[in-house]
């Protein structure tokens, strides 16, 4: 007790001539170290040799009294409690177990978990830039076979649903049992079907919903530079037109030199510029048609022009191009990645604060699209370009040289941008294949290779596949699963809800319906395509 009152007890006065000795407070990770997606342990709290913690008192060291050890070590020393100090408070009264987020160091070499400072305001400019695109404008289209109450209900649920499973991958993005974060969407097929089947269930799907997405971007932003400069410059203009193939690769160009920005936060000014213009011409198109009144005879009788069959058919690739309108899902983990995390802070909650935003703006552009182009040019929608084609052939004459060229430079600056955000997991993938052999980060010129190859690739796509914008039925068959049905099956398997449970019948029901319709409507589509044909051109783009 002699001893332990010596070392607790403090003199009154300090003694002359030294220099008494402040109590620094604990030492903790910078911001900087908290947010990297490489940090695995606390370096600073165990390295007695920095030289922040060299005493600079000459006075001699009291020994200090043994404490009861609070957490359990392993026989090399190394901390086993689940609660890391740098994430839970000195002072806070209840500490809750917490598995340290175990995270590949490799995810600091990678451009979609590069930077981990991403907050709920870059989550919704990411969100909103891939919710709502040029898909959106042939929505009308569906309307046609649907009809005014089908189509309209038909919507509504494909937005509910939708938003169901997005609320699923948000907070599947985090698994604290296992203190894991699946920062991609193939990471958590991997682990919620297994390695082979999660390639056989949703590699085709999701490399089109990035490769192919890509294509189909250069293909309507190409065309539309085109038409933006016909609008411009009118029928004065002298200037012998650049072909089709020469504007796919100037939108090319200028979409691989917006793409050498490094990682996904990086990109989230472009994102922000995407969402406004996505917002802009999507609010355009539909209030000038509606503006402009509806067509002289137009006719809102679902178009019923064969057998039973075809009939069945057609209704079910009108299903499937409604599901086409609702993509980005294989993009929910990646934009949460971006950002940091812990206890007190997960990430799901400002994720889910960002997803709510986004989509009340993206409900606020589609109905009024679908409904009020339906209004405006019932069955004379076109089927190929929908909204956008419809515009320039009705309304050609009767609007302003300025409102269609805006139109259009809207819909090309959109395309850029969304662009940018569906690559990244290309450009992710091609980097963690480097990664992964030589064990250190892709150098710079070497990751500029990388996304060169990856946009001249999708420039070759769309050049040999001109035609793959109208194969919207076939392609949101395809991928209705990643959106609809696979985020069920992943809840299922990593939240185990009760048999019987209201959770595991709503999940069991929607995965299994999803997937059903997902078989129906490829085939519905494939028949549809037969049956009316496409415009097939390989390498002659028109």
């Amino acid at each position: 007790m002699g001893e332990a009152k010596e070392i607790w007890s403090a003199p009154i006065t300090p003694r002359t001539g030294v220099t008494p000795v402040v109590a620094s407070p604990p030492v903790s990770c910078p911001p900087s170290q908290l947010h990297s997606p490489s940090l695995t342990r606390s370096p600073l709290l165990e390295n007695g040799d920095h030289p922040a913690h060299r005493r600079t008192s000459k006075t001699p060291k009291t020994p200090r009294t043994p404490r009861t050890p609070r957490t359990p070590r392993t026989p090399g020393g190394i901390i086993t409690s689940l609660t890391p100090r740098f994430l839970t408070p000195l002072g806070s009264p209840v500490r809750k177990a917490l598995r340290l987020t175990k995270l590949d160091p490799q995810d600091a070499w990678l451009p979609i978990t590069e930077s981990r400072n991403g907050n709920k305001y870059y989550a919704a400019f990411h969100t909103l830039c891939s919710g709502i695109g040029i898909q959106a404008l042939v929505l009308p289209f569906a309307f046609t076979v649907l009809g005014w109450a089908w189509g309209i209900i038909s919507l509504t649920i494909a937005f509910v649903w939708q938003l169901y499973t997005l609320w699923l991958l948000v907070h599947l993005h985090e698994s604290v049992e296992n203190g894991v974060r699946y920062s991609r969407y193939m990471q958590l097929c991997f682990v919620s079907f297994g390695e082979r089947l999660g390639k056989l269930l949703a590699l085709f799907p999701i490399l089109y919903l990035s490769a192919g997405t890509c294509s189909t971007i250069i293909i309507i932003g190409g065309s539309t530079a085109r038409t933006f400069y016909q609008v411009v410059c009118g029928d004065s203009c002298t200037a012998k037109p650049m072909t089709t193939v020469e504007w796919y690769l100037v939108f090319t160009c200028a979409a691989v030199v917006l793409s050498q920005l490094p990682n996904l936060n990086s990109i989230a000014g472009v994102s922000l510029i995407g969402a406004i213009t996505a917002v802009g011409y999507c609010t355009f198109i539909w209030v000038i048609s509606v503006a402009q009144g509806s067509m002289p005879g137009v006719n809102y009788n679902p178009v019923r022009p064969g057998s039973s069959a075809q009939n069945a058919f057609n209704v079910l690739n009108a299903l499937g191009i409604i599901s086409f309108a609702f993509r980005g899902h294989n993009l929910v983990l990646e934009i949460q990645a971006t950002m940091p995390s812990s206890e007190k802070h997960p990430s799901h909650v400002p994720m889910w604060k960002g997803v709510k935003v986004s989509y009340t703006i993206i409900a606020a552009c589609l109905f009024p699209l679908a409904i009020g182009g339906y209004w405006a040019y019932g069955q004379m929608i076109p089927a190929d370009g929908g909204m956008l084609a419809a515009l320039y052939a009705f309304h050609s004459r009767d609007v302003s040289r300025f409102l269609l060229g805006l139109t259009s430079l809207l819909v090309v600056v959109n395309g850029l941008c969304s662009f940018q955000i569906y690559a990244m997991p290309l450009f992710d993938d091609l980097e963690s294949q480097f990664t992964t052999r030589w064990k250190k980060p892709c150098p710079w010129w070497l990751r500029s290779i990388f996304r060169l190859f990856s946009g001249f690739m999708c420039f070759f796509i769309a050049v040999a596949l001109p035609f793959l914008s109208q194969l919207a039925g076939l392609i949101g068959g395809i991928s209705l699963p990643v959106t609809l049905a696979y985020p069920c099956f992943m809840w299922l398997k990593a939240k185990k809800p009760k048999i019987y449970s209201l959770s595991w019948c709503v999940n069991w029901f929607l995965g299994t319906l999803g997937m059903g319709l997902s078989v129906v409507l490829v085939a519905a589509s494939i028949y549809v395509i037969i049956d009316k044909g496409v415009n097939v051109s390989f390498f002659d783009p028109k």
